[in-house]
């Protein structure tokens, strides 16, 4: 009787274990990278060259090869959109990528997408993918200040939250995010500050969305613009976008550079500052016109003098991304008053 009581003890306690092994594992979260290049994918001759770094290009499977910790928190595929400088990704690169991001979003058992991109441009890029995603899930445009072979590189930490950002579903409606340096900041807000500190990219006058912190993904606030799925812009037939540049105010300009632009077949200005005939002569051809400003942070007010002159207010957009605004405003309208509520929507 003891020997039989034992046995049914044994048996009681070996079920859990049986079952445990025999439970399916939990599926991670599907994460795709897309890569564009930048100094997160760049070599340096040596472990201490910081600058001018152009020996060799990391792609994304190495990317992907260096972070074995990313096994342990999503299932990582990767597709390379291009492997270039940011100050080289072009209309071209753009559409494919944001056409590329919605694809894989729409499937349903995708989680969120990361983007790789050089940093001098990346809040260019982040924020035309915040108004063209067509998904509630999230985008995260990643970068680095060092390249992949320094001493003391941040890219592959940065990398890892990014992913760590994507997976997290408290990241579902914020928009498209930049992340560096262990924040989280809205594309939209967010611009670069510095051309080689690590603290580099700030939203200033907003700051962070959240934190990557080691316990978890936190957020304090989250944007109320429109946004992704909100956004009524379409990019999915397009294959090119209106011409619209920047000018940039100083003292004793003249108007060269906005003759020049509108020669060359602008649809749209974005100025900081600029030479009332100069913009007269672009206006009576049909351009454009956005006031921005040089300053880096505060709103360009609407007026009723620049109502008048059918000028459009940037609101907070620095000039690059208000360029990029307009770019697909004009897709859609060449209304300055249609155009004007879309900057103050966005």
């Amino acid at each position: 009787m003891i020997r039989s009581l034992l046995l049914s003890l044994t048996l009681l306690c070996a079920a859990p274990l049986a079952s445990a092994q025999n439970a399916p594992a939990v599926a991670l979260p599907k994460v795709k990278l897309f890569t564009t290049g930048g100094t997160i994918q760049s070599k340096g001759a040596h472990r201490q060259k910081l600058m001018e770094y152009s020996d060799g290009k990391v792609g994304p499977a190495e990317l992907i090869a260096d972070l074995p910790e990313l096994k342990d928190i999503a299932d990582v595929s990767y597709t390379e959109i291009s492997n270039v400088g940011s100050p080289s990704v072009n209309t071209e690169i753009q559409l494919r990528l944001a056409k590329e991001i919605n694809a894989w979003l729409a499937l349903p058992d995708s989680a969120g997408a990361v983007v790789t991109h050089g940093t001098a441009t990346l809040e260019e890029t982040a924020f035309f993918l915040n108004l063209v995603v067509k998904s509630d899930k999230p985008v995260v445009v990643v970068g680095a200040m060092r390249p992949f072979t320094a001493v003391s590189r941040d890219g592959p930490f940065n990398l890892y939250n990014a992913v760590r950002t994507a997976a997290s579903p408290t990241s579902r409606g914020m928009g498209v995010l930049i992340v560096l340096n262990d924040e989280i900041n809205a594309a939209r807000d967010t611009t670069k500050s510095n051309t080689y500190r690590m603290e580099t990219f700030v939203a200033r006058d907003l700051g962070p969305l959240g934190y990557t912190d080691s316990d978890q993904i936190v957020y304090y606030r989250k944007p109320t613009y429109r946004h992704t799925t909100r956004s009524e812009f379409d990019v999915s037939t397009l294959t090119t976008l209106p011409r619209v540049d920047v000018t940039y105010d100083y003292q004793e300009q003249d108007g060269t550079a906005i003759d020049a632009f509108v020669a060359a077949g602008a649809k749209g200005l974005v100025l900081t500052g600029s030479n009332a005939d100069a913009v007269k002569r672009a206006q009576a051809k049909g351009v454009l016109i956005v006031n921005s400003d040089r300053k880096g942070a505060g709103r360009v007010v609407e007026s009723a003098k620049g109502a008048s002159q059918n000028r459009i207010s940037a609101d907070n957009l620095p000039p690059q991304k208000a360029r990029i605004l307009l770019r697909l405003a004009l897709t859609r309208t060449q209304d300055p008053k249609e155009i004007q509520r879309m900057f103050n929507e966005y």
